[in-house]
C-alpha cells in the first residue's frame, strides 16, 4: 500500500507545446491547434515521460538496529528470559512459599540451641561456661580425713537442650492456609502478567512494523514533493510558472521533510519499546519477511481463552485477596484462645551436687491464657476488618474495568473493520485526486495551492490507511487477551 510516485508532473517537458509560450508559426496571430490525438495523449499517463531524478540524503532509509526479530518464537523466549516484570511476579512467588514454611515450621517441633538458661525459650539449648573470680578454701571432714575445696567452684560448664511442641495453637495452624492462599494468589499473579506481557509484545511488534511502513511511506512522499519541486522550477525557468508556485512547490517538500523526520523518531522510539518489552536496552527491529497477522495468531496461541471476566487470572487473584483479607480477620480472633505448648528438656552441669542426678531430665507442659495486651489485639482486628473491605472493594473494581475492557476489545474490532474500509477509500480518492491535480496543473489548469494540498492528503491518506491497517491486528489481539490466561 505503498503511495505511488508522481511521474505526471514530467508531462511539463511533453506538454509545454500546447500552452500559450509555445512560439506560433511566422505571422500567425494563434497558435496551431493541437489535434484531438494529441490532447488525448497529454491526458494518457502511459505517454507521459519518466519524472526527473532527484537525489536527497534523507531519502536514504532509517540504518537498520543490531538485533533483528524474526520469529514469535524468538521474541517470547527473550521476554521469558529477560523481563524484569516477570522475574518479579515468579520471586513473588517463590517468597509466598516460603512464607509458607515459615508458617508451617512454627506448628512442627523445635529442637534447637541459644543462650539464656532457665529464660531461654521453648525449643532451645543452651550452654554456658562460668570462672568464679572470688573463691575460698573451706576445710571439711570427709570420713574423718579432712578436705579442702575451692569454693564457689572456680570453673562451671552446663548444658542444656529442650524440646517443644505446639499442641493447641489455633491461630499459627490457621495461618499456614492463609499462607498457602496468598501462594495460588502470586501464581495467578504470574499467570496475569504473562497474558499483559504476551499483548504488549505483539502490540510492540506491530508499532515497529507499522514505523517502518509509515517511514517507506514518508519517504516516497518526499521524493514525489523533490520531483514536483524540480519541474517546477524548471516550469518556472520556461515561464509557464511564477516564482510562488515554486516557493510553494519548496514548502511541500519541507514538509515532507518533517514527516519524514517525526516518522524515523517514531520508528527508533518503537524498536527502542521494543527492546524494553524484552528486557533489552536498545533497539530492536523486525524481519521484513515475518508476518505480522501470524504473530497475533501465535500470541493467541499461547492463551487458553475463558469465558468470563471472573475467570480471568487478575480478577481471580483479586477474589483470592479477598478470601486472605478474611482468613487474617479470623486469625486475628484466634489469637484470643489459650495455647497449649508440651516441652521436654535435658540438662547437665560440671557442678555437681552431692546426691543430685547429673544430667536431669524433665517433660511438662505449659498454658498460656492471652488476658490482656493493651488493645493490640482489637485494634488488629479493627485493621483487618478495613483490610478486607479494602480488598473486596478493590475486586470490584477491576471485575468492572474488566467487563468494560471485553466490551471495549469486542467493538474494537468492528471500529477497526470500519475504519480500514473508510481510510482505504480515503487514501483511493487521495491518489486519484493528487493524479488528477497534478495533470491539470501541468497543462495549465491549476493553481500550485491545489497541488501542494492534494500532494499533503495524498501522504496523509497513505498514513492514516497504514495505521488503519494495523489496528485491525491490535483490535483482534486486544478481543482475544481481553479474556484470556497465558499459563506458559
Amino acid at each position: 500500500m505503498c503511495m505511488r510516485k508522481a511521474y505526471l508532473p514530467a508531462v511539463l517537458v511533453w506538454a509545454l507545446p500546447s500552452t500559450g509560450l509555445a512560439q506560433t508559426p511566422e505571422g500567425s496571430a494563434t497558435p496551431p491547434t493541437p489535434s484531438p490525438a494529441a490532447s488525448a495523449a497529454a491526458l494518457d499517463p502511459s505517454t507521459v515521460p519518466p519524472p526527473p531524478r532527484v537525489d536527497d540524503p534523507m531519502l536514504e532509509p532509517v540504518p537498520p538496529p543490531k538485533r533483528v526479530l524474526t520469529s514469535w518464537a524468538e521474541a517470547q523466549e527473550l521476554m521469558r528470559m529477560r523481563s524484569t516484570n516477570l522475574k518479579t511476579a515468579l520471586d513473588q512467588v517463590v517468597q509466598a512459599e516460603g512464607q509458607t514454611i515459615v508458617a508451617f515450621a512454627q506448628y512442627l517441633p523445635s529442637l534447637g540451641g541459644c543462650a539464656g538458661g532457665s529464660s531461654a525459650p521453648p525449643g532451645c539449648g543452651n550452654g554456658a561456661f562460668s570462672h568464679q573470680l572470688i573463691t575460698r578454701t573451706a576445710n571439711q571432714s570427709v570420713v574423718g580425713e579432712p578436705v579442702s575445696t575451692v569454693v564457689p567452684i572456680p570453673n562451671v560448664l552446663a548444658g542444656s537442650l529442650t524440646l517443644s511442641q505446639d499442641i493447641v495453637n489455633v491461630q499459627e495452624f490457621d495461618q499456614i492456609g492463609i499462607n498457602k492462599l496468598m501462594e495460588d494468589s502470586s501464581r495467578r499473579t504470574v499467570d496475569d502478567t504473562r497474558r499483559t506481557l504476551s499483548l504488549s509484545l505483539a502490540n510492540q511488534i506491530v508499532a515497529v512494523v507499522t514505523a517502518e511502513r509509515s517511514t517507506e511511506i514518508n519517504r516516497s512522499g518526499l521524493r514525489v514533493a523533490l520531483e514536483q519541486l524540480e519541474l517546477s522550477k524548471r516550469k518556472e525557468a520556461l515561464g509557464a510558472a511564477t516564482m510562488l508556485d515554486v516557493v510553494r512547490a519548496k514548502q511541500n517538500a519541507a514538509n515532507a521533510r518533517v514527516s519524514l523526520v517525526n516518522g524515523d523518531e517514531a520508528l527508533r522510539q518503537a524498536r527502542e519499546a521494543l527492546g524494553l518489552t524484552l528486557g533489552i536496552p536498545e533497539e530492536i527491529g523486525v524481519a521484513h519477511d515475518m508476518n505480522v497477522n501470524g504473530v497475533a495468531e501465535e500470541a493467541i496461541r499461547a492463551c487458553r481463552v475463558v469465558q468470563t471476566v471472573d475467570q480471568r487470572p487478575d480478577i481471580d487473584a483479586a477474589r483470592i485477596n479477598v478470601e486472605v483479607a478474611k482468613r487474617n480477620l479470623r486469625n486475628t480472633w484466634y489469637s484470643f484462645i489459650p495455647v497449649v505448648t508440651g516441652q521436654s528438656s535435658l540438662s547437665a552441669t560440671t557442678a555437681i551436687s552431692g546426691g543430685y542426678p547429673n544430667p536431669t531430665w524433665s517433660i511438662g507442659a505449659s498454658f498460656s491464657v492471652p488476658i490482656f495486651d493493651g488493645g493490640t489485639r482489637l485494634g488488629t482486628i479493627k485493621s483487618q476488618r478495613a483490610a478486607e473491605d479494602i480488598a473486596a472493594q478493590t475486586l470490584e473494581t477491576l471485575r468492572r474495568q474488566a467487563v468494560i475492557q471485553v466490551e471495549q476489545a469486542q467493538r474494537g474490532i468492528e471500529v477497526a473493520e470500519v475504519s480500514y474500509k473508510v481510510a482505504l477509500e480515503q487514501r483511493d480518492l487521495a491518489a486519484e485526486n493528487d493524479q488528477m491535480t497534478q495533470t491539470l496543473y501541468f497543462r495549465g489548469q491549476g493553481t500550485s495551492v491545489d497541488l501542494v494540498t492534494a500532494s499533503e492528503a495524498h501522504r496523509e491518506a497513505e498514513q492514516s490507511l497504514v495505521v488503519a491497517e494495523f489496528g485491525e491486528v491490535k483490535a483482534r489481539l486486544a478481543a482475544i487477551m481481553a479474556l484470556s490466561t497465558c499459563p506458559w
